[in-house]
């Protein structure tokens, strides 16, 4: 009650609204390039012929499908599988082939925070030895960071239970 003893008078609030809504390209706007709008995965080609595919952001102990096209390879040829892997956080679920290339589906499971890279490899079923690595990036943001907007060909397909030391049945020693 100390500031209610110094006067009696209330102050004039300080703030202003603008008058109406500022026009397209006025500073305070935010304008997108087309560019920018392109929400498919992304999948470029190494230096060393491998492929990197950016899948975006994705929402950590979710699991994802991912579905890719990669361009056709001389060195595969037409019969292409993938290599069994011991990694539990990237398995290939399909491999086929078609004119315009590769079309991959995997699945993904986001099981910690950050920038996430994980490998496949692509085989030629001709037994020649040829292989291509495929590495899919993923940028994985905390649960307490919203819900990502997923790119064309991601789809998240559930989420893992979380452990939380809270939600213990365990009450200690006695």
């Amino acid at each position: 009650m100390a500031a209610a003893s110094k006067g009696g008078k209330a102050k004039a609030g300080g703030v202003r609204f603008a008058p109406s809504q500022p026009a397209e390209g006025a500073p305070g706007h935010v304008h997108f390039q087309e560019q920018l709008r392109d929400s498919a995965v992304m999948v470029t080609q190494e230096k060393d012929g491998h492929f990197l595919v950016k899948v975006g952001f994705l929402k950590i102990l979710h699991k994802y499908e991912i579905a890719f096209l990669l361009p056709p390879s001389q060195r595969l040829g037409k019969d292409v599988c993938a290599l069994p892997l011991p990694n539990p956080n990237l398995r290939v679920l399909s491999v086929t082939s078609g004119p315009e290339g590769y079309s991959i589906k995997c699945e993904y499971t986001a099981h910690k925070e950050g920038v996430l890279k994980e490998e496949m490899l692509l085989a030629s079923e001709t037994g020649d030895g040829a292989c291509l690595k495929v590495v899919v990036q993923a940028r994985v943001m905390d649960r307490h960071h919203g819900t990502p907007m997923l790119l064309d060909g991601v789809r998240c397909v559930g989420a893992e239970l979380e452990y939380d030391s809270e939600q213990s049945d365990w009450h200690g020693f006695d």
